[in-house]
C-alpha cells in the first residue's frame, strides 16, 4: 500500500466517524429539558397578581 491509499483510508474513516456521530447525537436522548427551557430560573418571587393588566 503507498502513501496515498493510506491516507485516503485515513480520511474515510474519519468522515465516517463523523457522520455516524452526526446521526448517534440526533437519535440519542437529550438530557434535560430542552434547549430554549429555563429550568434554572426561580419564579418565586413573582407575583401573579402583577402580571394581569
Amino acid at each position: 500500500m503507498n502513501f496515498q491509499t493510506i491516507a485516503i483510508a485515513i480520511i474515510f474513516a474519519a468522515a465516517v466517524f463523523y457522520v455516524g456521530r452526526l446521526i448517534y447525537k440526533s437519535f440519542a436522548a437529550k438530557k434535560g429539558c430542552g434547549s430554549n427551557c429555563k429550568c434554572g430560573v426561580d419564579f418565586s418571587d413573582i407575583d401573579p397578581g402583577k402580571l394581569r393588566s
